[in-house]
């Protein structure tokens, strides 16, 4: 006796996707490659290898998997307190995690901007001691970390969430210390939340505009990304140019993302095993 189901059969469900996947992803990533192939492969290659772009790209692809790095240990720290500890102003910390995603990139460029700037708030005791934010490759990469930090907090929460603790106690009555249980018991079972978490703004990282161009001040070669090289390309009517440029970024960010997910299948494969 088959179970009853409550949307309709398999049939209708799956075409219903399929159109609407082809529409919203594979139609503009079609149409994408194709504006790409007006050029032919030497002209690819001289687009691709000129300096400008190489900068772009070893900064982009760079500070967005430092970024994701740094989202990934403070985000397992912060998800730790909010969830082990209780203490006055949780529930608001745990509400401040959400703002970037709430707020516009834009703004968020503005305001880290105007934070970490020579005469910002920050930015001026920072660079009495010597060290400049605003405008170079490291506030690329506070932008970076800025937009990037939830994800990994709100991926490995629920995980830590429904942790029993029973496996901790049994590990500690086996005489085992707080270190040993926590990178024995507890990473092991974080670490594909973890994965996903740093996975998820690595790719976030990645294709963000609004939040790095007022911070990074845009300078070629030095503080340019490969969207807003994208994006000076359009301005400049280039657009096959910038449908190559935006093509190879697609193509090297599916290989990360694709080798990052074969990583977290086998350490699943690993624990389960």
């Amino acid at each position: 006796m088959s179970r009853p189901r409550v949307i309709p059969g398999f049939g209708l469900s799956l075409g219903f996707s399929v159109v609407y996947l082809s529409l919203i992803i594979l139609l503009p990533l079609v149409a994408l490659f194709m504006k790409a192939a007006g050029l032919g492969w030497r002209e690819w290659w001289d687009l691709l290898g000129s300096p400008r772009v190489l900068a772009a790209a070893r900064l982009t692809f760079g500070t967005s998997a430092a970024a994701a790095a740094l989202s990934s240990l403070m985000g397992l720290v912060v998800t730790w307190v909010l969830v082990r500890y209780s203490f006055p102003g949780r529930r608001l910390l745990d509400a401040m995690i959400d703002l970037p995603f709430a707020l516009p990139t834009a703004v968020a460029g503005i305001t880290l901007t105007t934070l970490y700037a020579p005469n910002g708030w920050l930015g001026a005791p920072l660079q009495s001691l010597g060290l400049k934010v605003a405008y170079t490759p490291l506030g690329v990469f506070m932008a970076l970390t800025f937009i990037g930090f939830p994800f990994v907090v709100r991926t490995v929460q629920p995980v830590l969430e429904d942790l029993s603790r029973e496996t901790e106690e049994a590990a500690a009555t086996l005489g085992a210390g707080r270190w040993v249980t926590f990178w024995r018991v507890v990473f092991p079972a974080l670490m594909p939340a973890m994965i996903t978490g740093f996975t998820m703004a690595l790719a976030r990282a990645i294709g963000e505009y609004g939040s790095v161009i007022f911070i990074s001040g845009n300078l070629p070669m030095k503080t340019e990304i490969l969207p807003l090289l994208i994006v000076a390309q359009l301005e400049q009517y280039n657009v096959p140019a910038a449908s190559v440029i935006a093509a190879a970024m697609l193509i090297v960010s599916f290989t990360l993302l694709f080798l990052i997910n074969l990583l977290q299948r086998w350490l699943d494969k690993n624990r389960q095993g």
